[in-house]
């Protein structure tokens, strides 16, 4: 009975060894490989005309300006490529052709590799402010490259020419 217990001690302690450093670096580095960073608010700065001029963003397409942020754009939805502006660098999306067609040639989608950006628009209230403008209701949504939340307000996304 003796050599029984003293058999199953043996192989308990073998099987509890501890890990070797290299086993424990291995080990947290794989746990960090798989975590996903929190998501970082993103601030948008107003896209002014100089940005406009400057990177030739004419054209037709959709403008969207926050509640409350007044009159300044904070991203622009064209036929081809999606923009806003973040401590004070231009960020270019991709239009997905996929997503719907918003008014004027716009895009309701638009990706990066960094961030996409989706632009709702509530087309019922649509109200014409202008020759080949109109004004809608609108929410902008910015995802991060882990597609978390960074950005979304509501406001108005003016549409024309």
């Amino acid at each position: 009975m003796r050599k029984i217990a003293l058999l199953v001690t043996l192989v308990l302690a073998a099987c509890s060894s501890e890990p070797t450093e290299e086993e424990r670096a291995a080990a947290v580095a794989e746990v960090e490989a798989h975590q996903t960073p929190p998501p970082q608010p993103l601030v948008l700065d107003p896209i002014r005309y100089r940005e406009i001029e400057q990177q030739d963003l004419y054209g037709a397409g959709c403008s969207f300006a926050p509640e409350g942020g007044g009159l300044a754009a904070t991203a622009l939805a064209m036929a081809e490529t999606g923009h806003f502006l973040h401590n004070g660098e231009l960020v270019t999306l991709a239009a997905d052709k996929g997503s719907a067609e918003l008014p004027y040639l716009a895009r309701r989608k638009y990706d990066g590799t960094a961030f996409s950006m989706t632009l709702e628009l509530d087309e019922e209230t649509g109200e014409q402010v202008g020759e080949e403008v109109s004004d809608y209701s609108a929410t902008l949504t910015i995802r991060d490259a882990h597609e978390a939340v960074v950005y979304r307000k509501t406001g108005i996304a003016q549409c024309g020419v």
